[in-house]
């Protein structure tokens, strides 16, 4: 996704950006607070222009399930004001995404496990992410939606990211977590949690952090 710009509605200045999207970010901090159903400092790595952070929502860290953590929702694949998805995508578990656009740069992807809503992800004026058990799910301002395991790190600390970033990791209270997201010219963005995880797109490298301070990356 591209690091791009920013939307006003989070307090502390949430960065925004979608990769297909096509919004841009400025090389500078940006607080982003995980949001509806979710739980990650940055400049632009080499040869690449400044990027924009964006945040995410996700639940649960990296020892919680989904249903543990997330905003669950009654009723299989229904999402808000829809009777049916529009897309759905397996996952890496085996699991699948239920993918319903709501709205401009609105979208809901329902967890689906065994026929049952156990999470669900919402990106509505940032990106959102999840650590479910060590699956990690990033879904994005333009609707794309990505799946990994692995390639985790425990904060507090300073970690090497795919696409060329750093990671500075922080606990600032219970179950939340900060991290910048660094790049070569600096901190480009901060994806912060407050009881749920949160995630980013980071110009095409998915980036989650959870509420337990694990954060991964993904490309």
């Amino acid at each position: 996704m591209n690091l791009q710009k920013r939307t006003s509605r989070q307090a502390t200045a949430e960065a925004r950006p979608v990769r297909r999207a096509g919004l841009a970010l400025a090389a500078a901090s940006l607080l982003v607070v995980g949001g509806t159903a979710c739980e990650s400092d940055g400049a632009t790595p080499a040869g690449d222009a400044a990027p924009a952070a964006s945040a995410s929502t996700e639940p649960g860290d990296q020892t919680a399930s989904p249903s543990d953590t997330a905003s669950p929702t009654s009723g299989e694949g229904d999402g808000p004001g829809k009777s049916s998805p529009d897309r759905t995508e397996k996952l890496v578990d085996g699991s699948e995404a239920r993918i319903t656009e709501v709205g401009e740069q609105h979208y809901v992807a329902e967890i689906v496990s065994k026929g049952a809503v156990v999470a669900t992800l919402e990106t509505d004026g940032h990106d959102a992410g999840l650590n479910a058990n060590g699956m990690f799910v990033a879904l994005t301002l333009g609707g794309d939606l990505a799946s990994w395991m692995g390639n985790d790190h425990q904060g507090p600390g300073t970690f090497a990211l795919e696409g060329g970033w750093k990671a500075k990791v922080t606990k600032v209270g219970e179950l939340r977590y900060r991290a910048q997201i660094i790049g070569h010219d600096g901190v480009a963005g901060t994806l912060e949690t407050d009881g749920h995880d949160t995630g980013l797109d980071a110009n095409g490298v998915y980036i989650v952090l959870s509420n337990g301070g694990v954060i991964s990356s993904h490309k």
